[in-house]
């Protein structure tokens, strides 16, 4: 690694070697090569005049790309797709007169561009997949583990710990249908020209508008499309590029709650992300144990969710039929905006699959609040017992916060129980309001949600998607 020029931390710290892989010099010419090909075929299969051996010599050298040629040529002229077309040609003296014949840079960069979001896309939907799968085991195994919930960062009544977790796993489930929706409609540029209105193969092909029409079809079924759009400036819209990095948001919005509410209940000391035996939390406290890969996570989602809006003002901005101030920006956006989510994605399946969960902890805060939130099944008993309910709720209310004063003025234990025992107006005993205090009472259909959620909405998920099921995080520094 050189070390002296900036390296980006997403290719160094965060992305994983397939996804790098995908935005890669040799994934996008070796593509270029490959759109070169497929439009030649296209262009011999249709009658004009390019043999197979043209053919063939461009495929023998489809992937052996002549980086050094091409490096030197655009030196020279101050283009990289001329650059390539020439250092192709230099290795295919046969073809090289037919290489982008009737075809605009767009045909290559475009295309490629498509097909590069599309593997990145497929590899997310992998990942996000996995991360579900993850999740729902970890909220299966707690299911049924009574724990304190939350409203306004305030006690409220209590849920369990894997119910927690569906929150979190439909989330990303709704990431998962809005990629794979996105994902289906990803079409192809094709071979439209300058302007987007096929006037270079018009000439070409006589003004054969029937021939011309069987043009995008050829090219998007050797490439791998059903389709290519069937509109276009010189570009494919860049609405698309807005499409593909607000699915990546979404995913990012997703991974940041999570983590922030691991990141909560890490300070509570209820769960806590993997920690391992060497790591050190802090230079200074070595007693410290920091949620450093979930605040990762909110890190780089932060970074995510702004990058959308990148793609959204470029589509905006766009003049007419084209204009390059695209380029630069999608340079950027689009590919760390995926490497990003990559390393996210990484993230999280590290850590949902390491989750540590303290169910002693849990059950003495939990304990902690649970008076007050008995005091309505307290009310009723006290009612069957012949107690006026309207009276009953004013000394509950009262009781309440003499408890409270207790426990945040005194800093002692919540005696709520003990005050509500020595009122006479609720003729109960200390040992019957103890019989109140079971934390499965409190939880309302929290597991049956759970499970009903797993069997009836995951489960189904993962099964369609079980191909893809068994990947690995790639975690870095």
């Amino acid at each position: 690694m050189s070390t002296d020029r900036y390296v980006s931390p997403l290719s160094e710290r965060y992305a994983s070697k397939e996804m790098q892989y995908i935005f890669s010099p040799d994934m996008k010419f070796r593509t270029w090569r490959k759109l070169w090909i497929a439009l030649a075929e296209t262009e011999k299969e249709l009658g004009l005049n390019i043999t197979q051996e043209q053919i063939d010599e461009l495929k023998a050298h489809a992937d052996d790309i002549n980086y050094d040629v091409a490096k030197e040529r655009e030196r020279q002229v101050r283009h990289d797709v001329m650059s390539h077309v020439y250092a192709y040609g230099v290795q295919c003296p046969k073809a090289k007169g037919i290489i982008h014949l009737g075809a605009t840079s767009c045909y290559v960069g475009d295309n490629t561009d498509i097909i590069v979001m599309t593997e990145a896309l497929k590899l997310v939907r992998k990942k996000l997949v996995n991360v579900i799968a993850e999740l729902s085991k970890f909220a299966d195994k707690y299911k049924a583990q009574p724990t304190l919930a939350f409203t306004h960062f305030q006690p409220a009544q209590p849920t369990t710990v894997g119910k927690r977790a569906t929150l979190w796993t439909q989330e990303f489930l709704l990431d998962l249908e809005d990629l794979e929706y996105v994902l289906g409609t990803m079409k192809l540029l094709g071979s439209k020209g300058t302007t987007g209105t096929q006037a270079s193969f018009l000439e070409l092909f006589d003004g054969d508008q029937e021939t011309i029409d069987k043009i995008d079809p050829m090219i998007a079924e050797k490439m791998g499309f059903k389709e290519c759009y069937p509109v276009s400036g010189q570009t494919y819209s860049r609405k698309v590029d807005t499409r593909v990095l607000n699915v990546l948001a979404g995913i990012a919005a997703s991974a940041h709650k999570m983590s922030n509410d691991i990141r909560l209940l890490q300070h509570l000391k209820e769960v806590e992300e993997p920690f391992e035996k060497s790591q050190i939390g802090s230079s200074a406290m070595a007693y410290k144990r920091n949620p450093m890969r979930s605040e990762r996570i909110a890190s780089l989602s932060r970074y995510v969710m702004v990058d959308a809006l990148n793609p959204a003002i470029t589509s905006a901005t766009q003049w007419f039929e084209r204009t390059l101030d695209d380029s630069a920006n999608k340079r950027l956006s689009i590919p760390e905006g995926f490497l990003a989510i990559d390393g996210i994605l990484d993230l999280c399946l590290n850590v949902v699959d390491g989750l540590v969960v303290y169910p002693k902890v849990i059950e003495k805060r939990l304990m902690s609040e649970l008076p007050f939130m008995a005091t309505e099944n307290i009310m009723m008993d006290a009612v069957k017992a012949g107690g006026d309910r309207q009276e009953l709720h004013e000394r509950i209310r009262e009781l309440s916060m003499e408890a409270g004063r207790n426990v945040k003025v005194e800093g002692k234990d919540n005696n709520l129980l003990e005050l509500i025992a020595a009122d006479p107006a609720f003729n109960l005993t200390l040992e019957e309001l103890q019989k109140t205090m079971d934390p499965t009472k409190y939880v309302g259909r929290a597991k049956e949600q759970t499970e009903a959620f797993l069997a009836k909405v995951v489960n189904p998920v993962l099964e369609a998607h079980k191909d893809m099921l068994g990947v690995k995080a790639e975690i870095n520094v």
